[in-house]
């Protein structure tokens, strides 16, 4: 069966469902349970052929991209044709004028770079690059994928209601009785990171070697790494405040004196407000998801769910669970992230150090990057303090 005799099937089950509906409905325009059972195997029956129809299109889709790739072989020079100019730092020329600074230890430092002039010294990072960075800072840091990400060219305050105003009866032709809504500010600064490497004059003037890869790598990496560390843990003095901080971060739920059971987790979940559960997940160290894993309901069944989907998360009582080297081994974490607020303040930037390692025959590259983060509804994460 074809995709277009899939879809004319599912054209004809949609109208035979409609027409089931209308014709057995009931006087109150309802459907008793036999009846109510069949729509919804209807509705099943569509869902499916809808997955199906998917499934073949997809299909087709590879299928012609194959063979495309197969029929028809590369003989002209590509992009041949007029392309929009790519301008600024996102422009060839500021790359590749980049790449050769990089190479010539910043002596052969073009016109096209001086836009992008850092106030600390050195260069702001090409377009490219930047993309680059930030795709491994979201790969290798839980909290950017988690968290509300922002792009902030200053102080960034965030509005934040205090109190709500509340409904009350009144008899007619009572007074009205007038409540105040308050709001208060919560401020994202900047704090800045920095990560500094050391390569040997023989990588740097090698051509084989792919220089640009290895710096943005092992940068985004460590950046990444101080970030999750920071917005976890982070006192706020000097870098952004964290989940876990005592003061500041998520709400205390419960300290535990004993070791923990499966009412404690169930404890947490409810423990949250209802409105922040449907996209609440839980955060907790690698140390402390071995213990969860021996848990069990009342059943005798783990609490524990493996994922069965790549790409899915294992799931606590049906709720995610992400993991990080960076939290802590005697706390757990449940809650909805997104309100966790990343303030990027602009750019990332590039600068060389040249003499510092000229006597080992090493030059040393720095990256600068400005980033706050904060936790701006404490009531959203629920924090679990286990014992021993």
């Amino acid at each position: 069966m074809n995709v277009n005799e899939l879809r004319e099937k599912r054209t004809k089950l949609w109208e035979g469902a409609k027409a089931y509906l209308e014709t057995h409905r009931n006087e109150k325009g309802t459907l008793n349970a036999e009846d109510d059972a069949a729509y919804n195997r209807m509705m099943e029956d569509m869902d499916a052929l809808g997955k199906e129809i998917k499934r073949m299109e997809k299909q087709e889709a590879l299928d012609k991209e194959l063979n495309l790739a197969i029929s028809t072989p590369l003989t002209a020079k590509p992009q041949t044709g007029a392309m929009a100019e790519k301008k600024g730092r996102a422009s060839d020329g500021y790359r590749d004028a980049m790449l050769v600074a990089l190479r010539s230890q910043f002596k052969q430092v073009r016109d096209v770079l001086q836009e992008g002039v850092d106030t600390d010294g050195g260069y702001l990072v090409p377009e490219e690059y930047d993309s680059r960075l930030i795709d491994i800072l979201n790969e290798e840091n839980i909290m950017r994928n988690l968290g509300h990400k922002i792009t902030t060219s200053g102080d960034h305050k965030i509005n934040i209601a205090a109190t709500k105003p509340a409904a009350a009866w009144i008899d007619e032709g009572e007074a009205l009785t007038f409540g105040e809504a308050t709001f208060s500010q919560t401020l994202l600064d900047a704090h800045k990171l920095h990560v500094a490497i050391k390569v040997t004059e023989e990588l740097l003037y090698d051509n084989a070697f792919n220089l640009e890869s290895y710096i943005i790598t092992e940068f985004g990496k460590a950046l990444a790494n101080a970030e999750e560390d920071a917005f976890l843990n982070g006192d706020g003095t000097g870098k952004p405040l964290g989940l876990f901080a005592e003061t500041g971060g998520g709400t205390l739920a419960d300290t535990l004196t004993t070791g923990i059971k499966s009412d404690d987790m169930i404890s947490l979940i409810y423990a949250l407000k209802r409105p922040y559960r449907k996209d609440a997940s839980f955060i907790m160290n690698d140390q402390t998801l071995i213990a969860l894993r021996k848990l069990k309901d009342t059943n005798g069944a783990y609490i524990w769910q493996p994922s069965y989907q790549a790409g899915e998360p294992d799931r606590i009582l049906g709720y995610a669970i992400h993991t990080s080297a960076y939290a802590p081994k005697d706390a757990i974490a449940f809650g909805d992230y997104s309100y966790y607020n990343i303030g990027d303040r602009g750019t990332r930037s590039m600068s060389v150090l040249r003499e510092l390692f000229a006597g080992n025959g090493m030059i040393g590259y720095v990256a600068k990057e400005r980033v706050d983060g904060k936790l701006i509804l404490p009531e959203a994460v629920q924090i679990l303090k286990l014992g021993a």
